[in-house]
């Protein structure tokens, strides 16, 4: 199928830039610099897709911006609808490569699952994201249009963003910092850094770099095991950044930050679900002031790992409990639209 946006696509989108790079865009064309606060919050707070909209924008400039950027969202290819409520959007990108963006709405709250990455370079055994490889990163501006296509075509008010679908969201540190600041800023998105989640398998040097930002942005941590050797066999990641190098990593950014880290654990059939596994989980999350958030394991095609049965998820959870760690036994959304944590692979199955 031709794209119908075939001159659009050779524009460059408008919201890669941040307010800094407005201001310098402005300022390069002879405007005020106020003019970008104008143009920022026609694009964040109110999420228009045509420069013709602004009214307070002189129509000069207007035509300027529309001759040399577009604003339009990313395309959406496809929607499925959980019977959990829970909704998955497969958007098309520009080059025809395709991310998934999840939608899970629980009483008052509703939070969107994003994606930073076309397919993932790390390999996580339980992730289908990994099995299809990396292809490539997502610009500020496609990371962004999925929130604001929810926003502002789908007339969703999103209360919580986790940065948790396709791709490792530190392997793209520069882009998910900028579409950070733009959603947590007042004049943009305007989210609260408590309402946003970054999770991470573990890129030590950019969980160094995140704590010197002295953000109150949650990070998660996705971990899965305490122990070295079995979460090499689930993680590649950990032969390049074992756990020593990430505990330490994480606990300068508890010190920097006095924010709690979130351990993400998936319990796997016969992996990671023994006595010596909770017992190991349970002394790191205690030594870090760590919460953990257990996981059931989402099936993915052509993968040898099965789900720890319910009873022993329970007590598995209850055995941390005894050990004084805070936790969360997370239940499953999504999974009927592989929609679930783990299935997001754009259209690759």
């Amino acid at each position: 199928m031709q794209d119908c946006r075939g001159r659009e696509k050779m524009k460059k989108n408008i919201r890669d830039l941040d307010q800094a790079d407005l201001g310098e865009l402005v300022s390069s064309l002879g405007e005020p610099t106020y003019r970008a606060i104008q143009i920022f919050n026609w694009l964040y707070a109110r999420g228009i897709e045509e420069f013709s909209k602004m009214s307070d924008v002189p129509e000069k400039l207007r035509e300027i911006l529309a001759s040399e950027y577009t604003a339009e969202f990313p395309e959406v290819f496809d929607v499925k609808i959980s019977r959990d409520g829970t909704k998955k959007y497969v958007f098309r990108l520009f080059d025809n490569n395709f991310i998934e963006t999840v939608v899970i709405p629980e009483n008052k709250r509703t939070t969107i699952c994003i994606s930073t990455q076309v397919g993932c370079k790390f390999g996580c055994l339980f992730c289908a994201s990994g099995k299809m490889g990396f292809i490539r990163n997502l610009n500020v501006s496609e990371i962004l249009g999925q929130v604001l296509y929810i926003m502002f075509r789908k007339q969703i008010k999103i209360t919580n963003i986790v940065f948790m679908g396709m791709g490792e969201p530190f392997d793209n540190y520069d882009a998910v910092i900028k579409a950070i600041k733009i959603i947590n800023d007042k004049n943009g998105i305007a989210i609260g850094s408590r309402k946003i989640i970054v999770s991470t398998s573990g890129v030590v040097p950019r969980i160094i770099d995140f704590a010197k930002i002295g953000w109150q942005v949650r990070l998660s941590i996705s971990l899965h095991s305490a122990i070295n050797e079995t979460r090499s066999m689930l993680m590649p990641i950990n032969k390049i950044f074992p756990l020593p190098r990430l505990f330490d990593a994480c606990r300068f950014y508890r010190n920097e930050t006095k924010r709690r880290i979130t351990f993400e654990y998936i319990l796997i059939d016969g992996i990671n679900d023994d006595e010596k596994h909770a017992l190991s989980l349970a002394k790191v999350a205690n030594s870090l002031s760590a919460d953990v958030n257990i996981i059931p394991l989402s099936i993915i095609k052509q993968s040898p790992l099965k789900p720890a049965p319910q009873e022993k998820m329970i007590w598995f959870a209850n055995r941390l409990k005894r050990k004084n760690v805070r936790v969360t036994v997370r239940k499953s959304r999504g999974a009927d639209i592989k929609a679930a944590c783990g299935q997001l692979a754009g259209l690759v199955r």
